[in-house]
């Protein structure tokens, strides 16, 4: 998908392409073949819908080029695919976003080879600029604790949504979870008794999460005192979910981040951030608190412990700047 940024960083978004039109223009023999690819990506991979999204749109992008210049499929190589990537930044797609397409390229590719669709692979070849992996601003433990306090506070009056929102922010902190898969958690998921949650991650893989003392008072007023009064017309897909929006169906995730924007927001001086931003704090809590990183990958659910690894950047950041302020011998 298009980079927000314009050819100068100007922070301008940029017109988001319809996706459905431009897959739809496409010759019929290329649109069966990212049929078939989408089936593979959501059935054989078990990939979220936003990421096959993701996927296909990299894919009609690079099959767009290749049709726009007169070119085949079939004799798609290493030049076609550089010059589809050159063409992007030329646009002002960003490093990242060209690191990812590019990523997106090769996965197609390998795919397409390995079904006879290609002859060979040329997106093995293929290199994009890195992409800057800059992690998103993190609460301190202190501001953490704000947060959690001003939304227990809003809770006192027993209004259903605002117990909602108490444990939504809680079990967020507590566990580090995608707001998808917090969004998906249903009642039966929760077990009280050893104060553990069953997400389904990316990818279908399901992991055991645990929270702590707080959490687990906030998710038994919610159940006790909130969620009957929400769930009165639930019928339908949201009758088992664990969190409900305010009409009783299933809590959609975009109602979960802004319950995070405006809990973080109570708080003077906190980064504004949504969920994956109490995800990464969390993270990095862990890490400051001592947790291992092998301990974090899997509370995370990271296929890699690369991934994780980023997290230490943050806390020895950290411990620098504190270092610099305290120690007599730092300057």
């Amino acid at each position: 998908m298009p980079s927000t940024e314009g050819p100068h960083g100007t922070g301008k978004r940029a017109r988001r392409p319809d996706l459905r039109a431009a897959r739809a223009a496409l010759p019929e023999s290329v649109r069966k073949l990212i049929d078939d690819y989408e089936r593979h990506l959501s059935l054989e991979r078990g990939l979220s819908a936003h990421t096959v999204r993701a996927y296909l749109g990299d894919v009609v992008s690079l099959m767009g080029f290749v049709d726009g210049n007169g070119g085949r499929f079939e004799d798609l190589d290493i030049g076609t695919l550089r010059g589809w990537l050159a063409r992007q930044r030329e646009e002002g797609a960003s490093r990242t976003t060209l690191a990812r397409r590019a990523a997106g390229a090769r996965t197609f590719t390998a795919w397409a080879h390995r079904g006879g669709a290609l002859a060979s692979d040329p997106g093995g070849r293929l290199v994009a600029p890195r992409a800057h992996r800059k992690l998103p601003g993190v609460l301190r433990a202190e501001q953490a604790s704000d947060v959690m306090r001003f939304s227990a506070a809003g809770a006192e009056q027993r209004d259903p949504v605002a117990l909602r929102d108490s444990a939504i922010v809680e079990l967020l902190y507590a566990t580090g979870v995608r707001v998808s898969e917090l969004c998906g958690l249903d009642v039966g998921d929760v077990d009280f008794s050893r104060r553990v949650v069953l997400v389904l991650g990316k990818g279908g893989k399901e992991r055991v999460v645990p929270f702590g003392v707080p959490a687990e008072a906030a998710l038994r007023v919610w159940l006790d005192e909130g969620r009957g009064k929400l769930a009165v017309e639930s019928e339908g897909p949201g009758k088992a979910a664990l969190f409900l929006g305010a009409r009783g169906g299933r809590l959609d995730p975009r109602a979960a981040r802004r319950v995070v924007h405006d809990a973080v927001g109570s708080v003077p001086g906190a980064n504004d951030m949504g969920p994956h931003g109490l995800r990464h704090s969390a993270a990095t809590h862990l890490l400051e608190g001592g947790a291992d990183l092998r301990s974090v990958q899997e509370l995370l659910g990271h296929a890699t412990l690369a991934t994780t690894q980023l997290y230490t950047h943050v806390t020895v950041d950290r411990l620098k700047a504190i270092h610099d302020r305290a120690h007599p011998r730092a300057r």
